[in-house]
C-alpha cells in the first residue's frame, strides 16, 4: 500500500503577527514544521504550536534555518560551520523544550528557505547541518530534497534521510527547486497541485518547469501554509489522495 506523509511550515508568525493558519492545518497534515525563531516564530509561538500539534497527534519537527528574520531565512547567507553547527543544535533544543512541555518530543530536522537549498550542492553547509542534528540528538531523521547532499552525509553519519516533494513549486528537469525569484517557482493553481500531489505519490513522478516529466520519490510530500487558500488546499490534497488509494501518515 502507497503511503505518504503531508508536512507544512507551521509556527511563523513572530509576536502579534501571524503568517500560517496553525490551528486549521494541523487538523490536516500529519507532520509539522515548526519554525524555531531563526527566520520566524518565538517563544510563545512555537509552544502553542507544539501544544495544538500534540494535542492532534501531529509529528512535530524543528525547521532550522540561517539567523534571518528580517529575511524570512530566505536571503544568501555565509556562515561559518562551527557557527551553523551550533546554531541548528540551539534550534532544535529551544523546540525541544515546548515538544516535552506538551507531552511529545521533536521527531525531525528540516531546513528551511536558503538553508533548505543551499545543502542541496554545498557539502560544507550540508555537514554543518548534520553536525548540529547529531549535536542535539543522534535519533533523529532529517528531511530533505531527494539527492541532495544534505541526506548522503546524513545517511553516511548513520541520520535517517526521510526523502520530500514539494507539490506547489515547480522543478527543474534536474529535479530540484526552481529558484523563488524566477517566474512560475511557485504552482499557484489549486486543481494543478492536487494533480501534482496524487502523481507524486502514487508514481514519484512531477511535470517539470519545461514540461519535461522527472522522478522525484519521496516518504513526505510538503504544503506550504502561506500560500492563499492554503487549509482548504490541503484538506483537498487529503482527500484526493485518499481517494487514490494513498495512506496519509507520519514518517516519524
Amino acid at each position: 500500500m502507497t503511503a505518504i506523509d503531508l508536512n507544512a511550515d507551521l509556527g511563523e508568525g513572530f509576536g502579534r503577527w501571524r503568517l500560517t493558519d496553525d490551528e486549521q492545518l494541523l487538523s490536516v497534515v500529519t507532520s509539522a514544521n515548526v519554525a524555531c525563531g531563526f527566520h520566524a516564530g518565538d517563544a510563545v509561538t512555537m509552544r502553542r504550536v507544539c501544544e495544538l500539534a500534540a494535542a492532534r497527534g501531529v509529528a512535530i519537527g524543528a525547521q532550522v534555518s540561517y539567523r534571518d528574520v528580517a529575511g524570512f531565512g530566505r536571503r544568501a547567507m555565509d556562515v561559518p560551520p562551527a557557527e551553523l553547527t551550533a546554531e541548528v543544535a540551539y534550534q532544535i533544543g529551544a523546540l525541544e523544550v515546548f515538544a516535552r512541555a506538551a507531552g511529545a518530543r521533536v521527531a525531525y530536522v528540516k531546513p528551511h528557505g536558503a538553508l533548505y537549498n543551499r545543502v542541496v550542492h554545498d557539502g560544507e553547509q550540508a555537514a554543518a547541518v548534520v553536525d548540529g542534528v547529531l549535536l542535539a540528538d543522534a535519533s533523529l531523521p532529517v528531511l530533505g530534497l531527494p539527492g541532495s547532499q544534505l541526506l548522503e552525509l546524513a545517511a553516511k553519519a548513520g541520520l535517517s534521510a526521510v526523502t520530500e516533494a514539494f507539490a506547489d513549486r515547480a522543478y527543474t528537469d534536474e529535479g530540484t527547486l526552481v529558484p523563488r525569484g524566477r517566474e512560475g517557482a511557485v504552482v499557484t493553481d489549486p486543481d494543478a497541485v492536487v494533480e501534482r500531489s496524487v502523481s507524486l505519490a502514487r508514481h514519484g513522478e512531477v511535470t517539470t518547469h519545461s514540461g519535461a516529466r522527472v522522478q522525484v520519490r519521496a516518504r513526505s510530500l510538503c504544503l506550504h501554509g502561506d500560500t492563499p487558500g492554503a487549509v482548504e488546499l490541503a484538506r483537498r490534497v487529503r482527500e484526493k489522495l485518499a481517494a487514490a488509494g494513498v495512506t496519509v501518515e507520519a514518517f516519524a
